[in-house]
């Protein structure tokens, strides 16, 4: 007798029985189911929600970067039905209670399709993280501290970061230090992995900078000091950073850089060019008394540059083709970098609507300096 209730029971039904919360969305993103348990964790009952669009903002979704996601490119059930793909891991958003609260939710989604396979609709399920998340905040606000951009209070040069990890915590690390009156260092490295185990060497790479700042005036040196300090660190050989470090001299315009297996560096010049410098070099971490080589930039008034890890350049689109670094130039060149307002933003926006993914599959951060005229 019970069997054949259960098997009489609609897939609603079931659907309200469960733990967590669960929506339906056609493509256009209206709203079109909302089970018990999303009641439960928002506030908002099912006659309330169904029926309304996502532009309407009524949930007020937002994730770990800020980024406003009803109606908007970065919603990841939009880029489930874009992508026609399921999420693989759980994706924290932030939604705003009936009763004005906000509450942080992992969220997973996925496409529905006919049966022809063409996309239809999308369905969201989501549950609470607020335990978790107190913990993650913790781990963030702590590896804040240790990413550093000097005050923009120097007319001659400004410096701008755009950071985006994979979780709450990421394994990219950035800082820029003033060392006298016209010159600045800045590193930029991205460990292997993502999430709170890269976060925590990214600690020892801060570690090493305070270490090793004796060589900032020489880029090769300091890299190779701080290779044979984290290779002591990492003995294991299962963790390695790729890295950039550089010496910005605004009386000579010049940076002297030298690279560990990182990205070629972008300059964009005055009148609108844009030049990949390469500098050849070994990841951090894996071989002990590795020698790095140094090269050289001028940098002139209306001059940029942009540093970034690979997460800017190895997104794929629908055939898998990888961006590459031409790409990501031409992509530069489109949008008019350093010259169009919240560039960073638009580069990031950009390169999420070339991949054929829900959101970026690793940690990306750029790093922009641009000496004014």
């Amino acid at each position: 007798m019970n069997k054949n209730k259960l098997i009489n029971l609609s897939s609603t039904q079931i659907l309200d029985f469960m733990n967590d919360g669960v929506y339906v969305t056609d493509r256009e993103r209206n709203i079109l189911y909302w089970n018990n348990a999303a009641e439960r964790l928002v506030g908002w009952a099912s006659d309330e929600i169904v029926g309304r669009s996502c532009f309407d903002n009524l949930l007020c979704h937002v994730d770990k970067d800020g980024h406003e996601l009803c109606g908007k490119e970065h919603c990841p059930l939009h880029r489930a039905m874009v992508t026609n793909s399921s999420s693989t891991v759980p994706i924290i958003v932030f939604a705003q209670c009936k009763d004005g609260t906000q509450i942080p939710l992992q969220v997973s989604v996925a496409p529905i399709t006919d049966e022809s396979g063409a996309v239809i609709g999308g369905v969201e399920t989501f549950r609470d993280l607020s335990l978790l998340m107190k913990d993650l905040k913790r781990a963030k606000n702590i590896q804040k501290q240790s990413l550093r951009l000097p005050e923009n209070n120097d007319p001659r040069v400004t410096f701008t970061v755009h950071y985006v990890p994979f979780d709450v915590v990421g394994g990219d690390y950035y800082t820029i230090e003033k060392l006298d009156d016209h010159r600045y260092v800045f590193m930029l490295a991205d460990v292997m992995g993502h999430g709170i185990p890269a976060a925590l060497y990214t600690m020892h790479l801060h570690g090493l900078w305070t270490e090793c700042r004796h060589l900032f005036a020489a880029p090769a040196e300091f890299m190779a000091e701080a290779n044979r300090k984290l290779c002591n660190l990492a003995e294991d050989g299962d963790t390695f950073a790729t890295a950039v470090f550089g010496l910005i001299d605004l009386d000579r315009q010049q940076v002297r850089f030298s690279n560990a297996a990182s990205p070629p560096l972008i300059v964009s010049r005055k009148n609108g060019g844009l030049e990949s410098f390469e500098s050849p070099g070994f990841p951090l971490g894996l071989m002990k008394n590795m020698d790095y080589e140094e090269t050289n930039i001028s940098l002139h008034p209306g001059d940029s540059l942009l540093c970034f890890t690979d997460g800017a350049i190895e997104v794929r689109d629908a055939e898998h083709h990888e961006l590459g670094l031409s790409g990501f130039m031409a992509l530069l060149k489109k949008i008019g970098y350093p010259d169009s307002k919240s560039e960073m933003e638009k580069i990031e926006e950009k390169l999420l609507q070339y991949s054929n993914s829900i959101r970026f599959e690793d940690d990306l951060t750029m790093l922009s300096i641009k000496l004014t005229e």
